[in-house]
């Protein structure tokens, strides 16, 4: 009974997945929406935070007021003041006459705030006293204005860290944080995968009158296992591409790879090379990382495969399971190994023993650790070589050394 009513609430409030994450913020939002509490919503991009703000107004009591969404990372910090809480004639260059803000426009409903954290120190004292007085000044204006507006913020920024870098208001925080939701990335729930991408498949294709014939086990466990830095948003246009390009085809892990890929497998591909790719360090180096552990992931796969029988070998051109950046062309293998694999088992670096029926259930986590474990040792625990071999900051190396609990011979 009680996964029926979460199962009605979630087709009320549009959203999808099965996993024990979404149950609980389908269960939060249930508990918030009908009060005027302020909600904040934090996670990495394309989680899905605006779906979540959607649900909570309307299924609130201000459901037929006003919805106001703003961006403030995408409002120029010298206009934001003005876009938010109005302006009266004469108050600069250009305000030729009155002009009412999102909040006076919201009078009554639901304002949405996204990325928050952008917002300027500034900007961050108005907004504290509309939620603590209800009111606000335009700008160039002297007379208060009052209004009745429940605020629900969103953020892909870890405001505890911005107020420690006073980049945020500690009270503000403290305020806006009254109930906190958070989105996890889509790599966090991939059991959710499958649904979301019938659903956005079908949708899609009955939208276009395109004929959509599925995707092959295989495509799907592919899509399961990739990473989807870009999280909700990135897998929705992903399918929607895919039915498009391959219409009325079944799609397979062939026309998928080389999707997300384009053809890096079949070339040589060379990390040193410098790209522009828009994005900050740490994200393209994540995103490297989930690429190779991606293709490491596919070989073992394919190994498991070949040793249990179930399939023929691929006619894949002979390629290492992962293709190491800078000077590392092979790892030295463990010493001192007091376990022996059997037969088709593979050993990671910790000495644990994978059975072949355990393969396709190895995390990208332990992938990772186990390459940065091996890695380390090569270099005798040297920082800088290991981070240059792996093609990644001393930063970057360091937090995965603390997330890992990895030993350093060096302490």
């Amino acid at each position: 009974m009680e996964l029926d009513r979460i199962s009605r609430l979630q087709q009320s409030f549009g959203i999808l997945g099965e996993s024990d994450q979404i149950r609980e913020i389908v269960e939060t939002i249930d508990q918030v929406a009908g009060t005027n509490i302020t909600v904040l919503l934090s996670g990495e991009s394309g989680t899905g935070k605006e779906i979540i703000a959607n649900a909570i107004h309307k299924h609130s009591a201000q459901k037929h007021q006003p919805f106001i969404k703003v961006n403030c990372g995408a409002i120029p910090p010298g206009i934001l003041e003005s876009e938010l809480f109005g302006h009266v004639k004469g108050s600069f260059t250009g305000a030729i006459e009155h002009r009412k803000g999102y909040f006076e426009a919201a009078d009554n409903g639901t304002i949405f705030l996204d990325e928050i954290g952008e917002m300027p120190l500034e900007t961050q004292v108005r907004l504290l006293r509309v939620l603590e007085l209800g009111e606000f000044l335009p700008v160039g204006g002297s007379d208060a204005r009052h209004v009745d507006v429940r605020v629900i913020a969103a953020t892909n920024k870890d405001l505890a860290v911005e107020v420690d870098k006073e980049k945020f208001r500690k009270d503000l925080y403290y305020r806006i944080k009254t109930i906190t939701i958070v989105m996890p990335p889509l790599r966090k729930r991939a059991e959710d995968i499958p649904k979301m991408i019938d659903k956005f498949a079908l949708d899609f294709a009955n939208r276009n009158n395109i004929i959509f014939k599925g995707f092959s086990p295989t495509a799907m466990n592919m899509l399961k296992e990739y990473g989807w830095p870009g999280n909700t948003r990135e897998l929705k246009n992903f399918v929607e591409s895919m039915i498009v390009l391959q219409k009325g085809e079944v799609i397979t892990s062939a026309m998928v790879e080389k999707r997300l890929f384009g053809e890096r497998h079949e070339a040589t591909f060379t990390p040193n090379l410098p790209m522009r790719t828009g994005k900050s360090v740490d994200q393209a180096e994540r995103e490297l990382i989930l690429q190779q552990l991606f293709m490491m992931r596919r070989e073992i796969h394919e190994i498991h495969d070949v040793t249990v029988g179930a399939m023929p070998p691929m006619n894949y051109p002979p390629s290492p399971a992962v293709q190491l950046p800078g000077n590392i062309s092979t790892l030295p293998p463990m010493k001192h190994q007091e376990e022996v694999a059997e037969e088709g088992e593979v050993i990671l670096g910790d000495n644990t023993i994978i059975h072949p029926d355990k393969i396709g259930h190895i995390s990208m986590e332990e992938v990772e650790r186990d390459l940065i474990e091996r890695t380390l040792k090569k270099f005798n625990y040297k920082k800088r070589q290991t981070a240059n071999a792996l093609k990644i900051s001393e930063r970057t190396l360091y937090r995965k050394i603390i997330e890992y609990k990895l030993k350093d011979a060096n302490v």
